[in-house]
Parts: C-alpha cells; structure tokens; sequence
C-alpha cells in the first residue's frame, strides 16, 4: 500500500545538480572570453574617465640623462683640465619619478673633482643620488675633470661609457588618482547638449531611414520578376563597398565647384547657386505651427547618407521575414477585397513589426556609435558633430585621454537608457 498523501521530490536531483556544475565548467572557459572581450574593456574605460590622465602621460615617468664634455680642445695634455656636464630630466609633464639617480664610469685617464654632496666616487664610478624629481624637472651636474695622462679625443674617449640614470613613477592608468573634473568639463562645455541633440537626431533619423528604404526595396523584391536576382546583388553593393570610396565619391558628387549634383541642379534651374551639401550648416528657414526652423543641410545630407549606405542590411532581414510568411492570408484577403496597402498594413506589417523593431534597436546602437561615416565626409563640422566625434577630439585632438573616456561612458550611459525603454515598450512576438 502506497501513502496516498505522498508528493512527488522537489528540488532538483542529485544528478541533475551534477549536470549543472558540468555545464557549468564547460561554459567557463567561455565566460571567460567574454569576460576579457567585453567586460574589461568597458570597465577600463569607466576607470580612465575618472582619472586626469593626457596622452602624454601614458608614457611612465623617467629619468632620462644626458653628458656633455666641454673641451677648449680634442686633444687634452696630461693635467689639464675640462668640464663634464650631467643633465637629469624628468620626461612625464605631471608625475614625479621617485628614487632619481645616475651612474657613469669614468674612464681611465681622468679623474674628476666631487663638490656636490648627492654625488661619490667609488674607484672609477660616479654615483650622484637625487631623490624625487618632480615632474619636467630638470638637474644639471658640474664636474671638473682632470686629465692624468694625455688624451687624444676626450669627447671619444667619455662617449666609450654610457651614463646611465635610474629611477620610476607610478603609471597615470594605474594609480588611485580619481577626479569628476573629466565629466564637469564634458557637461559644462558650450557645445555638449547641441552635440547630444546632433547624435540623437542622426541616429533616429539615420535609423529610420535606412528601415524605409529596406522595407521598400524588401516590397519591391518580394515578388518574382525577370531580373530579381540582378536588383538582389545590386541593392547590396552599398553596404559591401568600402566606406572609404563611397564616402570620396559623395563627397566628388556633392562638391560645390566641380560635382555632378550641382551642375544638374542649376541645368535645370532648380538652383541659382552651387550649393555646398557636406559644408553648409544650414540651407533656409521654413515656419511650423509659427515656429522657425533652420534647416540642416551638411546633416541631412549625412543622415541621407547614412540610410543609403545601411538600408541593404534592413532589406535583406526584412525579405526574409516576409518570405517566411504564409501566402494563404493575402488570398483570403484578396478575395475580400482587400487592396495592396490593406493587406500590407494589416497582414505584412503586424508578422514584420518584431523584426522591425530589433533592426531599429541594432541599427540606433550602430549609427549613435558611427564615427568614420562622419568623420569622412565632414569632419564633425557644418553642425554634424556627434559625440563619437567628440571622443575623437578630446582623446586625440586635445590629448585628454580621461576627458575622451568620460564622453565614452555617456554614449554608453545614453544608450543603456534607450535599450531598457525600448526593450520595455518594444513589441513582442505573439
């Protein structure tokens, strides 16, 4: 007889506890890679932007010295005499070397007279201790020497033995050193909300527009026609062309003096003028609702750009979906009567809303991160100046490493934020 009131084990088993910790072990050498891959390099990149460090400070400090031997004449007569100059310079522009020092050997021939208390003789050797050598810092050391027997070339003979210094400094990466200052000069720039707003409007616009244009040529391609395998591999070559030759033939296509655009555009009379596209900030003034607004030309223009080079990767997920999708709706609608923009609008769009929306979430992420697009074509001037751009001019352009860093982590942050709201109100597969 069995207890009627028994319940089956809860829990997991032994055995499957053992299979765990075997995934597990399996799976760390990859949680490992990603680890180093993914996780470190954001985390140094947090670290930098908290630490007043420049592009010159990631050489580590050092004592580097220098010897000069100051002679009336190359050839010294035995009981002469001559001056040898010892110069220790610290090489870090902010930190100091600790424990700076040199040592020279003095060849056999002369001998030099010590009046300076951080510096002895041991035989032949030179020894000359400074301590701290604060940062720039330069020492210079006086010694006369005296020649005990005749030297041919003194300068000769002293460059046979190499001084050399001693002495280290903390690395600027490495130290505990933290500052805000990096950030306080981000946000209290004149410029940073006016290049949040750029980065913000290229990316939704830039997205969007590469959507519509892929959902279109996706419609366009989706039914068999002679020549669709053709348009297939045509449609693609933006996005396979290297970013180099489509960026120098817009730039050759839109130049105000000698591109194509322009001299099509003024045959015609559409324009009175060359127009300058890839320089011009703004193009005119047109009212909304009795608000003016200036239009942004070198932006559009980039934004344009950047839906035309990135619409194949749309098209091509966008087709696909919609050749997975069952064909027996759009003739129950069409025998309903329904017209092609009814069924697009109530069949395709609801089965493509889910693949839409990861393409707009890969595809923000992507431009809001786009730098040599706009980088190529403008330079980040004429008001298409990102936030990547600004990473590039501080960490490069000003030298500021940890300013760069800090613009970095707000690119991140921003995105962090847009990813958790999208994936909150994003629409789910049913």
């Amino acid at each position: 007889m069995t207890d009627a009131t028994q319940k089956p084990p809860r829990g997991a088993g032994a055995l499957e506890k053992r299979e765990a910790r075997l995934a597990l072990l399996l799976l760390a050498p990859t949680f490992a890679i990603v680890a180093l891959v993914v996780l470190v390099p954001l985390i140094m990149n947090f670290w930098i932007s908290a630490k007043p460090v420049m592009l010159a400070d990631l050489r580590p400090p050092e004592a580097n010295i220098n010897e000069r031997v100051s002679s009336d004449e190359d050839d010294v007569a035995a009981g002469a005499t001559f001056e040898i100059t010892y110069t220790l310079r610290n090489t870090s522009p902010s930190l100091p070397v600790e424990g700076a020092g040199f040592s020279d050997e003095i060849p056999t021939g002369a001998t030099i007279a010590i009046d300076d208390d951080r510096c002895a003789m041991t035989g032949q050797t030179l020894t000359c201790d400074v301590g701290e050598l604060e940062p720039r810092a330069r020492e210079r050391f006086k010694f006369e020497a005296t020649a005990t027997e005749p030297i041919a070339d003194v300068e000769d003979l002293f460059e046979g033995t190499v001084a050399t210094s001693t002495g280290s400094g903390e690395n600027a990466l490495l130290n505990l050193n933290f500052t805000w200052d990096n950030f306080v000069k981000v946000f209290d720039g004149r410029e940073f909300w006016t290049v949040l707003w750029t980065s913000i409007v290229y990316a939704v616009f830039g997205t969007g527009g590469a959507l519509l244009l892929g959902l279109f040529a996706a419609l366009l391609l989706n039914n068999a026609f002679k020549g669709r395998a053709f348009l297939r591999g045509l449609f693609l070559f933006p996005y396979v062309a290297p970013v180099i030759a489509v960026a120098y033939t817009w730039i050759t296509l839109l130049d105000p003096n000698s591109g194509t655009l322009n001299a099509i555009l003024m045959q015609m009379g559409a324009t009175n003028g060359p127009i300058n596209f890839l320089g011009q900030r703004t193009a005119f003034d047109f009212t909304i609702f009795g608000t003016t607004i200036e239009f942004p030309m070198a932006l559009t223009t980039v934004i344009v750009f950047e839906a035309w080079r990135y619409f194949p990767l749309s098209f091509l997920f966008i087709l696909a979906r919609m050749q997975s999708i069952n064909t027996d709706m759009y003739e129950a609608a069409e025998i309903d009567g329904a017209s092609p923009f009814q069924q697009f609008w109530y069949l395709s769009l609801p089965q493509l809303a889910t693949i839409l929306a990861i393409l707009f979430l890969l595809r923000y992420i992507w431009t809001f991160n786009k730098f040599d697009d706009i980088f190529l074509l403008t330079g980040g001037a004429a008001g298409t100046r990102t936030l990547t751009v600004n990473v590039y001019e501080q960490a490069i352009g000003l030298g500021n490493i940890g300013a760069g860093a800090a613009v970095a982590v707000v690119v991140f942050v921003v995105l962090l934020l847009f990813a958790l709201v999208f994936f909150r109100f994003s629409p789910k597969e049913s």
